[in-house]
């Protein structure tokens, strides 16, 4: 692999998929002047969701940070679509994750980190963000994690 950010995800053990299309009327992504936007990205892997169900019933918080996980995943899949070459990201300047969980469940931010840790782990210091963790009642197809980013690009 000839960049930095390929090789990181290789020694992972990531494969990129194919950036997933849009189900409705929207785009994956948009870029305006320095900043790339990604829609909402959902968990995800092999045209399934790895997980379903409500963060507190169905799920815990390991199998949310999983799913957050495979949004990351789907973030840099979005990511190299629109940009061509993941060398071109500046930094991830904030994520949403929308967390679908009981009325109870305050650990929101804990599933985030299964994002978190991936963006820092493939894209070192260019992935440390801002972002916010908030909990919701549903998500589209029973998917426990949503996550939209803010990418600045060179």
């Amino acid at each position: 692999m000839s960049s930095t950010i390929e090789t990181r995800l290789q020694e992972l053990g990531i494969t990129l998929p194919v950036a997933a299309a849009p189900a409705a009327n929207y785009v994956p992504f948009i870029q305006t002047g320095s900043l790339l936007l990604t829609s909402g990205q959902l968990p995800l892997a092999d045209g399934k969701l790895v997980h379903t169900g409500l963060l507190g019933a169905e799920l815990n918080v390991a199998q949310g940070q999983e799913a957050a996980k495979a949004c990351a995943i789907n973030i840099l899949a979005q990511a190299k679509a629109a940009l061509g070459d993941l060398e071109k990201i500046a930094r991830i300047v904030k994520i949403t994750v929308f967390v679908a969980s009981t009325p109870d469940f305050t650990e929101q931010h804990l599933v985030a980190n299964g994002a978190s840790d991936l963006l820092v782990a493939v894209l070192g210091d260019t992935g440390r963000h801002a972002r916010a963790a908030v909990g919701t009642a549903a998500l589209p197809l029973n998917a426990p994690v949503e996550i939209e980013a803010i990418i600045e690009v060179r």
